[in-house]
């Protein structure tokens, strides 16, 4: 898609399909005629105005500070959703968790266990391996998530100071 606008009236644009060139230029042109047909141009154009008077329109491209601050946004929106993810994770696990932990404080005890806690605890050991890891990824991707919380309220208020 290619626009163009002309000197004499830059509010109006003309959008045609492709690339600049003399044939897109040539639509616009018939758009342009369209417009001025149906007394909807603004402005007066003299008489051997043609395609090559027309002005390519660009989109303009983001300065490198606010491609950086778009990208610290959706890193700070990544991070934020991975500490959803995890605590999603952590939450599903701890009642599973708690309870295997439960059992190992039965094995301190002088207490005789049944055939079925010594199973039981045994199954316990991963529940408790991987709610333990997951608990510490959590908290780490938690003080990641502080930092992200930051960079997003600053460019959702950027009125806001750091503090």
């Amino acid at each position: 898609m290619v626009q163009y606008t002309l000197a004499q009236s830059p509010e109006v644009i003309l959008s045609v399909s492709g690339k600049d060139s003399q044939k897109a230029r040539e639509r616009a042109m018939d758009q342009l005629i369209e417009l001025m047909d149906a007394g909807e141009l603004p402005t007066a154009l003299s008489d051997g105005f043609g395609p090559h008077q027309l002005i390519e329109v660009k989109e303009p491209h983001p300065t490198p500070n606010l491609k950086q601050q778009e990208d610290a946004v959706v890193e700070a929106v990544q991070a934020l959703s991975h500490l959803a993810n995890l605590k999603m994770k952590l939450q599903d696990s701890r009642k599973v968790a708690m309870e295997a932990r439960e059992l190992v404080d039965l094995l301190f005890t002088d207490e005789p266990m049944s055939e079925e806690q010594l199973g039981s605890i045994k199954d316990g050991f991963k529940v408790l391996k991987s709610f333990a890891q997951q608990n510490l990824r959590y908290r780490e991707a938690r003080s990641r998530a502080e930092a992200a919380r930051q960079v997003l309220d600053r460019a959702l208020h950027p009125n806001l100071q750091d503090s």
